[in-house]
């Protein structure tokens, strides 16, 4: 179970994790107090709409590095983390690719190694 678990991907994963936890806290607040959850998020004022594009920005960015540098790795279901993204959280589903494509180039090397052996 823990092969090909580097220490960058276990950091990965702890973000995933935390991303998870963080994101999904908040929602289950607004979910609770029913809130207007895009009402709050859109009309709160320059300052959310600041972190609303920053976080936009960086979310698209993060799928267009999911589908360019998982397409170059040859991973597979690279659409999963771009649909989960939206289900759970960009925060959640980006590190979990960084921590996947961590195991995958450390799986790569071991074949490399056990190749040249």
């Amino acid at each position: 179970m823990t092969r090909h678990w580097n220490r960058r991907a276990i950091v990965f994963l702890i973000l995933a994790i935390a991303g998870l936890i963080g994101t999904w806290t908040y929602n289950i607040i607004a979910i609770i107090e029913q809130r207007d959850f895009f009402g709050d998020w859109f009309g709160s004022g320059p300052a959310v709409g600041s972190l609303t594009m920053d976080l936009l920005i960086m979310a698209v960015a993060a799928c267009a590095f999911i589908v360019i540098e998982g397409r170059r790795l040859g991973m597979r279901h690279l659409w999963a983390y771009i649909v989960f993204a939206g289900l759970t959280a960009i925060a959640f589903t980006f590190p979990l690719f960084l921590a996947n494509r961590e195991r995958h180039l450390q799986r790569r090397a071991a074949e490399n190694v056990d190749a040249t052996a």
